[in-house]
């Protein structure tokens, strides 16, 4: 798309001022869209830049209420643990008063191009979607359950849903040697929402095992000599648990606030160290909420239990999510250090 000609990334000129006032008017904000991240880089070797989206789909039968939150603590994360300039963050949320920064499907295309065009080597990007996930069906053969997993954008019921094949060519493919991106996807069936060649399958005693997602048919779903790797919610056949109605304690997602928990304790060295970490804390709370576990939970335990009671998993059905990893090379998940 040539968006140079789109006026509305591309405001038009002021309007001549008028001879009736005293100065003439500023210039509108500039578009979120159409330029590179200002500043020098955060490194020497590269840029950090990100792109967080919550939708919390209010007044709506579909309404969260963790989304929100779960955006503005993982930007204060990447900002004040991991030094992403604040300037390369685009927060796309339905609180949001700025057009360009509502998360309907066309601000959420055009952010995930922003995210990766002009990427170079020792470019570290990060994509976080908290919201619905969902699944339709796949008919070219490509996918081995059958289903193409969705992101639904704040306008899906119009403009429809955002299918894991676009997900996939909009910021995987495009990766160049030397660019990395880790994406964190807070959503229903979100396993391989990157539609990335491998998931790792780990079982609870930690051993791990890649499974190969690559299409039967050849389709070409790597990357241009980068590196993509996603940490979601649940497997693909499963549901993530949102947070409902609570009035003393402050809504999030489970996973988002699983991955957050990982790293605040020291957690994030390696990918396994994180994915175990992260499964621990649900399971816990999962034994919790069905009445198996015992006292002195701790904090996170605790605090996830008040968290989840009100939500889609609901007291007395326990938690079925399962935190995923997939990427699109196999890699010693406990041998590779974690960095952002």
């Amino acid at each position: 798309m040539d968006t140079t000609t789109n006026n509305y990334y591309y405001p038009p000129p002021p309007p001549a001022p008028s001879p009736y006032n005293h100065a003439p008017p500023g210039p509108p904000a500039p578009s979120p869209y159409n330029h590179a991240p200002p500043g020098p880089p955060a490194h020497g070797h590269g840029q950090k830049r990100a792109v967080i989206v919550g939708i919390s789909y209010k007044n709506s039968r579909n309404e969260l209420k963790g989304c929100i939150n779960d955006a503005k603590c993982m930007k204060f994360m990447l900002v004040n643990r991991f030094k992403f300039p604040e300037a390369s963050i685009i927060m796309l949320t339905d609180e949001e008063t700025d057009p360009n920064k509502i998360p309907t499907k066309h601000n959420i295309r055009m952010a995930m191009f922003w995210l990766v065009k002009g990427c170079q080597a020792g470019d570290s990007l990060v994509f976080h979607f908290s919201g619905h996930g969902s699944q339709q069906r796949n008919y070219t053969g490509d996918e081995i359950d059958g289903f193409d997993e969705t992101l639904l954008p704040l306008d899906y019921e119009k403009q429809g849903m955002i299918v894991d094949d676009e997900v996939n060519a909009m910021i995987v493919r495009p990766l160049l040697p030397g660019v990395k991106l880790h994406a964190i996807i807070d959503a229903c069936h979100s396993g391989t929402v990157l539609d990335l060649n491998y998931l790792c399958r780990m079982d609870r005693s930690g051993r791990f095992a890649w499974e190969d997602h690559r299409p039967k048919s050849g389709t070409w779903k790597g990357t241009s000599g980068g590196e993509a790797i996603s940490f979601s919610g649940c497997d693909d056949d499963q549901t993530s648990a949102d947070t409902n109605a609570l009035s003393k304690v402050t809504s999030t997602g489970a996973m988002t606030f699983a991955f957050i928990q990982a790293m605040e304790k020291g957690q994030g060295n390696t990918y396994g160290s994180i994915l175990t970490a992260m499964r621990s804390t649900i399971r816990k709370t999962d034994n919790e909420l069905t009445g198996g576990g015992g006292g002195g939970g701790g904090v996170v335990t605790t605090l996830l239990t008040m968290l989840l009671a009100g939500g889609s998993a609901g007291v007395g059905g326990g938690l079925t999510q399962e935190p995923q990893l997939s990427s699109n090379e196999p890699f010693d998940v406990y041998a590779k250090p974690f960095s952002l």
